[in-house]
């Protein structure tokens, strides 16, 4: 992201103008502002108005995180890791852990969380430590970087959020069912999007169980259990 992109916007811009700057939707924009991780307030007409000094706080953060240059290499990595790995199985590579008597090499399981709310990412490793300490939990807080993760990872339970930043959930999910690589993998659909408003995803969600954030504390540990009963 050029600074200059951001210096740009005044110093109280629309939701349009944050959208274009940080190269999000505005839906997505607007989720941020309710979840509290960009200052906002409402004129008297009610359109949002949102803090630039935010948004450079946001763009800092994630910065902090994994760079842009780290996730194009990832994603233009990602064919390569996936033809070494074999369909159905969990990977090509030899697998982190311990070992059976006898010398099976064997893995902890693995959750992969491709989520761009640090509240959620937080609020989901609670959960893990919690309830799943045998559980390696991998986070992405986008769709590129989440595809190539999961590429690299096989994990054996993928957590996906519906709207993110550079591919949104549900046309990842899509690239996954197309994969015969990622069809060992289970995937639990997250989404602060009520039933009627994921009306535009149903042909992504077809046969997935999918947890309303509101509820992820309550729902998500009986699902897990569930999916990761085979493994653990």
């Amino acid at each position: 992201m050029n600074p200059s992109d951001v210096m740009s916007l005044p110093a109280d811009c629309s939701t349009r103008d944050a959208a274009r700057v940080l190269g999000l939707a505005v839906r997505s924009v607007q989720l941020m502002v309710d979840r509290g991780e960009l200052e906002a307030w409402k004129t008297p007409g009610g359109h949002r108005r949102i803090a630039r000094a935010s948004v450079e706080r946001w763009l800092r953060r994630r910065q902090g995180g994994v760079g842009t240059a780290a996730a194009e290499g990832a994603a233009a990595q990602a064919p390569e890791r996936a033809a070494d790995a074999v369909p159905g199985a969990v990977g090509a590579r030899a697998p982190q852990g311990g070992a059976r008597k006898g010398g099976e090499p064997t893995r902890r399981p693995r959750v992969l969380l491709i989520e761009d709310s640090a509240h959620f990412q937080n609020l989901v490793r609670l959960i893990m430590a919690h309830d799943f300490p045998q559980v390696d939990l991998h986070v992405a807080d986008d769709g590129i970087v989440g595809l190539a993760m999961a590429g690299e990872l096989q994990p054996d339970v993928l957590l996906v959020d519906l709207l993110l930043p550079g591919i949104d959930g549900a046309a990842l999910i899509s690239r996954l069912r197309s994969h015969a690589q990622f069809q060992r993998s289970r995937v639990i659909v997250v989404t602060s999007l009520d039933e009627e408003q994921r009306g535009p995803y149903a042909f992504a969600l077809t046969g997935l169980p999918v947890v309303h954030k509101p509820q992820l504390v309550q729902d998500l540990p009986a699902l897990l259990t569930g999916c990761l009963g085979a493994v653990v």
